[in-house]
């Protein structure tokens, strides 16, 4: 096994966990460990992280180790601004707690970023200058690599891509703004227009209710992915209305960002051509000037839930 100077650590904060794994420059995950997140947050999931890191670089000596979290991150990439799901974090110098407790070079980035850019480097992006991805959970996160570069904007804050207006005056968003991506192209949203297909076709929506429990609150998502490749209509239905609002929101990216290459990530994609076919068509229909140019490639994600935790690892040596 490599236990070389060229190994980083990257580590993965969500909401539920704290997953750290060592990463070789060839996008090799060497070695895991996992922690609960504390719902406390604050100064006691700083620790966590730092056990985490601690755990792995026993066996593992590293000079640098990253570190990927969900929220806005500071243009210097030192403090987390606001994070929407955990506590105590806000405003936090993260890197300059970590240097006090493990000593190692750290550093930090948001955890759309580090996806986008483990894909770059080793997943569907590779050999590519550029990419934009887009990780379709519970909510849109948005990454993007313009010329072989993270893109942060001015302020850190840049690409948050599941919050372009689609449409005028929608759904209210955690954002506070109406009618963002996220709320019609998110995992979340399509169990919504699952809810709306079933309740226009009651009848037809039947044998799609028996996968769960019978009831619209019993059903799950990827029920809904496994109907669709059954060629359940409700399901498709569904997936076919999700499709055209993210082909519209990509178009509109497209526009103003011109990439190569879109990512898709995200358990929804776990559906395949079902849902990637509609989307491809929906997007590139609604491309300015469309027909009269190069279209960019829009394909499924290959790292699955590793590509926050390898990407972070990579850019922490950079």
């Amino acid at each position: 096994m490599s236990k070389d100077n060229s190994n980083t650590i990257g580590i993965d904060v969500g909401g539920t966990k704290v997953l750290g794994g060592v990463v070789s420059e060839r996008g090799e995950i060497l070695a895991t460990a996992r922690r609960d997140t504390p719902r406390e947050g604050g100064k006691a999931l700083t620790q966590t992280i730092a056990d985490v890191a601690n755990e792995l670089s026993k066996e593992y000596p590293v000079e640098s180790i990253g570190v990927s979290a969900a929220g806005f991150i500071s243009s210097d990439r030192q403090t987390i601004l606001a994070t929407p799901n955990i506590a105590g974090w806000n405003g936090v110098n993260l890197v300059q707690e970590l240097k006090q407790i493990i000593g190692n070079r750290i550093v930090l980035e948001n955890d759309a970023n580090s996806a986008a850019w483990g894909e770059f480097k080793f997943g569907a992006g590779r050999g590519r200058k550029d990419l934009m991805m887009l990780t379709l959970g519970t909510g849109v996160g948005g990454g993007l690599i313009l010329d072989g570069s993270v893109f942060r904007g001015a302020f850190g804050i840049g690409a948050e891509l599941g919050h372009i207006r689609v449409v005028p005056d929608g759904h209210l968003c955690g954002c506070g703004i109406r009618g963002c991506l996220e709320q019609y192209a998110s995992g979340s949203a399509l169990m919504r227009h699952a809810r709306e297909a079933i309740n226009a076709s009651p009848d037809l929506a039947r044998n799609l209710l028996a996968r769960g429990d019978g009831t619209l609150e019993g059903l799950k998502g990827h029920q809904i992915t496994e109907a669709a490749r059954d060629e359940d209509p409700v399901a498709l239905a569904a997936f076919n209305t999700m499709a055209s609002y993210l082909g519209a929101g990509i178009a509109s990216l497209c526009a103003v960002i011109d990439p190569s290459c879109i990512v898709l990530g995200g358990g929804v994609i776990d559906a395949g051509e079902l849902f990637l076919s509609p989307t491809r068509k929906a997007a590139l229909s609604l491309i300015p000037f469309s027909g009269k140019h190069p279209y960019p490639e829009i394909v499924p994600a290959e790292l699955g839930n590793n590509a926050g935790l390898v990407g972070v690892a990579d850019l922490s040596r950079i």
